[in-house]
């Protein structure tokens, strides 16, 4: 047998609309209307798009059409200048190109790392501070 080295990719066309949980690996690109729950690797939602889901949990999500509900991304949050997003979100990495709507409660999970580097910001002006003195 060979080896099959491809990644899975799953298409719900436009015209398609399922109520029910979904669980995918690979790439799920939905054109059509989801509701209910989403486990999946990435997610692309479409222009046309409709996602209204009570638990979503990938590893990576653009939304280029309509997501409501609540959503849990391991890696990164797209939101697309023609995708809006409503609900409540947990990601890592956060990014709304000018146009997008984001109307969420959001949580970061690299707030460890923002944190950090305020700290290395204050020791900085501390450092100033003290070589001010000194001159």
């Amino acid at each position: 047998m060979a080896k099959k080295n491809t990644k899975n990719l799953s298409i719900i066309d436009q015209e398609l609309k399922i109520d029910g949980s979904i669980s995918s690996s690979g790439k799920l690109i939905i054109r059509g209307q989801v509701t209910g729950t989403i486990d999946g690797d990435v997610v692309i939602i479409a222009k046309e798009g409709q996602v209204n889901s009570s638990a979503t949990t990938v590893s990576s999500i653009t939304i280029g059409g309509n997501f409501q509900g609540e959503l849990s991304a391991s890696k990164e949050l797209i939101i697309l200048s023609t995708g809006n997003c409503a609900g409540k979100v947990e990601c890592q990495d956060l990014i709304v190109e000018n146009g997008g709507i984001l109307n969420a409660e959001v949580s970061c999970k690299n707030a460890a790392r923002l944190t950090k580097n305020t700290r290395s910001m204050s020791s900085l002006s501390d450092l100033k501070t003290e070589k001010q003195i000194e001159l």
